[in-house]
């Protein structure tokens, strides 16, 4: 359905570089972007670093579409996690091309949008639970017995960048919470297997 509004799209394909931000949480919608192609992450940005990833989307994809239906602010940040192609279209003809559908097709994607909205919104509230402590609840989710004496420890089974993708992490805060951890003699080791050397100082930090 969003297909026929960007069959209007007036505006030339531009190309954008890897690491620019393209929108901003709480920044007023003023255009719909269409991502033609390329890839970008989405989530909340701290001095230029993306601190919580939510996910990543490749292009041929509508960034954040809910808030442009809905004349709201956006609900997350979006940075290119590679070089782009994007098309664009001021918010008052995008709102207006999809009035131009049918009637029940219209409020049926006014639904879609709230719905999605709200999903985001409860997304990024989660995020206040900070990432030393989603990690903590992490870790002794997956930790196992590894020796007769009742000692724990958690077997990295896939990438470090994997598993800071689940957390809604950057890879790179994923590196500091590790060391945050080793500093408070919460975790050892190292490579693909971390020992957990205080159980309830991770319940404690995790706040279950």
């Amino acid at each position: 359905m969003l297909n026929r509004v960007l069959t209007r799209l007036s505006a030339s394909a531009e190309e954008v570089p890897c690491g620019t931000v393209l929108l901003r949480r709480g920044q007023a919608a003023s255009k719909a972007i269409h991502l033609l192609s390329g890839k970008v992450t989405f989530g909340v940005l701290e001095e230029g670093t993306m601190v919580h990833q939510l996910g990543e989307v490749q292009g041929p994809f509508w960034l954040e579409a809910a808030a442009a239906m809905l004349g709201l602010p956006h609900a997350v940040d979006v940075m290119t996690e590679s070089a782009v192609t994007l098309q664009s279209m001021p918010l008052v003809q995008f709102k207006n091309q999809l009035k131009n559908l049918p009637e029940p097709v219209h409020t049926l994607m006014l639904d879609l949008a709230k719905a999605q909205r709200q999903q985001i919104e409860v997304a990024v509230s989660r995020l206040a639970k900070d990432a030393d402590a989603r990690f903590a609840e992490w870790l002794l989710r997956h930790a196992e017995p590894s020796d007769a004496q009742g000692s724990m420890a958690v077997v990295l089974h896939d990438r470090k960048r994997l598993i800071a993708a689940q957390l809604g992490i950057a890879p790179e805060t994923f590196s500091r919470v590790l060391k945050h951890l080793r500093d408070r003699k919460l975790i050892s080791g190292g490579g693909r297997v971390l020992n957990l050397l205080d159980p309830s100082g991770l319940q404690t930090l995790a706040g279950i």
